[in-house]
């Protein structure tokens, strides 16, 4: 077998990767790096000749794996595309609107380009797609198997096996080990894997000493309190994809158990609730804690003007408002409502996951109180008045987790992605001390590696 890295860096981006066996050619995510615009955005596709895939497996639904699927497809007309159920419908409405993003910077930014796919052409790939169960192996080829495996990272998302020449190669995509809120943690396979091609985003970020779950579910419930009680609001930046849904059940777990008033306003935007909705009609067929739980149907949320489709959320205090994105990008919902939110001390922005050191969101974290920041190229700078705090929600699993997970399976080889290279490199130096016998690698993009 050969493995190749067609992310263009060693970093968290246009994630992307090539696996040739005797007899197939997997493509293993299509990601769009959302901090690139146009063709620089793409994983390096053209390494593959057209008509050369014969199949492609998504790990999941986030765009940095999902972004430019389209694109492959149409460049690979004979290779399928292999997902799970979940995946395929959050894939489905996160390329769609993908697709109006991209038309809203054509217009905008004046990127000629874009956009890089159309929904009538999403629709016509959409019918080569193939959902698959978890743990059900299925031929792609006369010596090839897959099997899916729940990665616990958000609905659906999924590692996959493959099987070929006598050897079990293994790609985690994302994982979370840990049961979230809403979501149980990853069940992977741990014997007889002669390769992991591993992902490595927490490497170089230990989590605090002493951390609890419960712990910071209880801060985060008081930061709302405080809030509401000084007359203010709570700004949660969330994903509209698994973040939402996660804190979402949160807050419904808070008002269940009568720790938070059960009349205390929810907002969140309609991407999200579409994302939501699709959570709430798998809620039967998937691995959840809450199995009976629908976020839409057993919690009172206010999704904006009920007359007005696509009207503004409007700002009142006392209640709670989950917008995307996470990390409050430019024109999207909590960039644009934060924009006369933070300058108010009564309210509270809550950050619960992950942000990018130069988005907007990453920028406000370094802000410190009373100073002035630009939250958007287009708006006048604003002063942060407002408290400011962080909690550890990840949707990702721990670097001791995943070097516990690496250490039980020891594999021959180790192939370290999905990472800026300090994370990388972390694991690295460990396992180069822990497991000497293990060939470790941080697959340089566009090398070939033999397997």
């Amino acid at each position: 077998m050969q493995f190749q890295n067609l992310a263009r860096k060693n970093e968290i981006g246009a994630n992307c990767y090539h696996l040739e066996t005797s007899d197939c050619s997997i493509v293993l995510d299509s990601g769009m790096h959302p901090k690139h615009e146009g063709p620089d955005a793409l994983p390096a596709h053209h390494e593959l000749p057209p008509h050369s895939v014969d199949a492609i497996v998504l790990s999941h639904a986030h765009l940095d794996h999902t972004g430019t699927i389209p694109v492959i497809m149409r460049d690979q007309e004979d290779a399928p595309l292999y997902l799970t159920e979940a995946t395929s419908h959050l894939a489905k409405a996160l390329l769609h609107n993908s697709v109006n993003v991209m038309q809203h910077k054509r217009l905008e930014l004046g990127i000629t380009e874009y956009p890089l796919y159309g929904h009538r052409e999403l629709d016509r790939l959409a019918k080569r797609w193939e959902p698959k169960p978890y743990e059900k192996p299925w031929k792609i080829n006369r010596d090839t198997q897959l099997s899916f495996y729940d990665a616990g990272h958000i609905l659906g998302s999924a590692g996959v096996m493959i099987e070929s020449e006598g050897k079990r190669v293994f790609y985690t995509g994302d994982i979370q080990f840990e049961d979230q809120t809403l979501i149980t943690g990853a069940r992977f396979p741990e014997e007889n894997i002669d390769a992991l091609i591993i992902e490595t985003t927490r490497g170089a970020a230990p989590r605090a000493p002493g951390y609890d779950r419960q712990s910071e579910e209880d801060k985060l419930l008081q930061a709302i309190l405080d809030t509401i009680e000084r007359g203010g609001s709570a700004l949660i930046p969330v994903f509209a994809m698994g973040k939402t849904q996660e804190v979402l059940t949160m807050i419904h777990k808070f008002k269940s158990d009568g720790r938070l008033p059960e009349k205390t306003p929810v907002y969140m935007g309609g991407l999200s609730t579409k994302m939501t909705h699709i959570f709430d009609d798998l809620s039967d067929s998937t691995s959840r804690k809450l199995p009976d739980f629908k976020i839409l149907e057993d919690m009172d949320i206010n999704t904006g003007s009920k007359k007005h489709k696509g009207a503004p959320i409007t700002y009142r205090p006392g209640a709670i408002f989950c917008l995307s994105s996470g990390m409050m990008s430019e024109n999207t919902t909590s960039n644009i409502f934060a924009q006369t939110f933070v300058s108010n001390p009564k309210n509270s922005l809550l950050f619960v996951g992950y942000c990018d050191p130069d988005s907007p969101g990453g920028a406000i974290r370094e802000t410190r109180h009373g100073d002035i920041i630009r939250l958007s190229k287009d708006k006048d700078p604003v002063v942060l008045n407002c408290p400011v705090e962080i909690f550890d929600f990840s949707g990702h699993a721990t670097r001791d987790a995943i070097l516990d997970y690496i250490l039980r399976v020891q594999a021959k080889q180790v192939f370290l992605v999905h990472g800026d290279l300090p994370a990388s490199e972390w694991f690295q130096q460990q396992l180069a001390e822990r497991l000497p016998n293990c060939d470790c690698i941080i697959p340089l993009p566009s090398k070939k590696y033999s397997i």
